[in-house]
């Protein structure tokens, strides 16, 4: 069963919160991974990795290039779901 946006978003913002040590209520739709957070290649990579594993998604490396932003990563997740 898919789940909701709301769900997903939450999950990446907690996931996020605690993988980069940012402050949860600091975190918005518009965080954007290459200048809002402290995260460099290994990082990024190790996050789409756990991302594909919570929401049982698979995102190819073109994709994750182009996932800049909490929101774009999250509506990725939604439309990719299985």
């Amino acid at each position: 069963m898919a789940m909701e946006k709301e769900a997903i978003y939450n999950m990446m913002a907690d996931e996020i919160a605690e993988r980069f040590n940012v402050k949860r209520d600091t975190i918005t739709p518009d965080l954007n991974f290459l200048t809002d957070i402290d995260a460099d290649s290994i990082d990024f990579v190790e996050l789409v990795l756990e991302v594909e594993d919570m929401f049982n998604v698979e995102i190819s490396d073109d994709d994750a290039e182009n996932l800049v932003t909490l929101q774009q990563t999250v509506d990725y997740i939604v439309e990719h779901q299985n």
